[in-house]
């Protein structure tokens, strides 16, 4: 099961705008077709994710908007006993260790399934958090939803900016380098988002996603 422990709210909660409106009606309508139409994709992954005996769902605790936590979705994509792996693993490889501590993620995970590979480049591991869109704890469009030692170590007063908006399946990251970001200019991207939002730069982010996909970069 579950657990977190309970996140602070901020203390000044953000208005909403009608455009906040507008985009949360839009995130659930398109949220809702999407789901329709990958229906069948949604069956063949959750059948090869659940190959190895494993579940095929993984559900990690993020920080929402007003610092509320939430579980994010995903398709399994580790194998089982993966933190204990990740321990063992970057104890036994220094340098592992450095990149992990600066970027929250390695570029040759050793955790990772083979049909997990697969899902990260095209980002089909995602897919779930669409869940996540129809309950409101995320937008399609909108920062990276992330962990709240992420938030305490890179953060700062970026926070509470970012926290004012719900965080999103994709956002500027996804489209301007992901992985080859410093964690710095991720964070830069989710202020910059926040700050000059709008509808239309929401369809042009989640244009170029849809190019990255096909182009299989992600991870």
């Amino acid at each position: 099961m579950l657990s977190y422990q309970a996140l602070p709210t901020l203390r000044h909660r953000v208005q909403i705008a009608p455009g906040d409106r507008f985009k949360r009606v839009s995130d659930i309508v398109a949220a809702t077709i999407l789901l329709l139409l990958a229906s069948p994709i949604f069956a063949i992954i959750a059948c090869l994710v659940a190959l190895d005996g494993g579940p095929v769902f993984f559900a990690h605790w993020r920080v929402g908007r007003n610092g509320v936590p939430f579980p994010c979705f995903k398709f399994r994509t580790m194998m089982m006993g993966a933190d204990h792996c990740l321990a063992e693993y970057l104890e036994l490889h220094p340098e592992a260790k450095h990149e992990w501590q600066g970027a929250h993620k390695l570029m040759h995970d050793p955790r990772i399934t083979g049909i997990g590979r697969v899902l990260r480049a095209l980002s089909l591991d995602e897919l779930p958090q669409l869940w996540n869109v129809l309950r409101g704890e995320m937008s399609l469009v909108g920062p990276r939803p992330v962990t709240q030692a992420e938030i305490n170590a890179h953060y700062r007063d970026a926070a509470e900016t970012c926290l004012s908006v719900r965080p999103g399946l994709t956002g500027p990251w996804q489209v301007m380098g992901r992985n080859a970001l410093t964690y710095e200019a991720r964070v830069s991207l989710d202020v910059a988002y926040v700050r000059s939002r709008s509808f239309v730069r929401d369809i042009v982010i989640l244009a170029k996603t849809f190019g990255a996909v096909v182009e299989g970069s992600g991870q």
